[in-house]
């Protein structure tokens, strides 16, 4: 690709880019939203402290596909392992392109189980969380670096 190609597929990453956090615990989302407005400020960030206030979220992305994150984190523990198990099912079952969002799994856990469980459940990478704030930068410039400016992400397909 040209460096004019390159530079018009970061345009394209970045317009109406939202993030969808799935993060319960208040201080984590607070680590997470600095460090995004740092890294990422022409990024929206939209938290969903509950998997139950995502579902207002879900239903509206089947008719406003325009509304949909270009990326979802989501807590592995929030609050159970089975919750985000449901949801990363539920986002993988409905129909395109609501079903072909990124789903960047975040947790404390390095357990072996619960990487090699999520990769097989579909998620598309498997962060462990940092612990002090200047590694959450780190994160995030790496996010972006690689979510944004590397990648080409699908054009939305917009359905009327």
């Amino acid at each position: 690709m040209t460096e004019s190609g390159d530079r018009q597929a970061v345009k394209t990453n970045f317009k109406r880019a939202k993030v969808l956090i799935i993060e319960d615990n208040d201080d984590h989302w607070f680590l997470i939203n600095r460090a995004m407005q740092q890294c990422l400020p022409e990024v929206t960030a939209i938290r969903a402290a509950t998997l139950a206030e995502t579902q207002p979220l879900l239903t509206n992305w089947l008719t406003n596909e325009w509304e949909m994150p270009k990326l979802i984190l989501l807590d592995l523990y929030v609050p159970q392992r089975e919750d985000a198990w449901q949801f990363l099912q539920q986002i993988r079952s409905m129909s395109p392109p609501c079903n072909q969002v990124p789903v960047v799994l975040l947790s404390h856990s390095n357990a072996p189980t619960d990487i090699n469980e999520a990769y097989q459940r579909g998620v598309s990478s498997y962060l462990v969380k940092p612990i002090e704030f200047l590694a959450w930068l780190d994160y995030f410039q790496q996010l972006r670096t690689y979510w944004w400016e590397t990648v080409t992400l699908p054009p939305m397909q917009l359905s009327f």
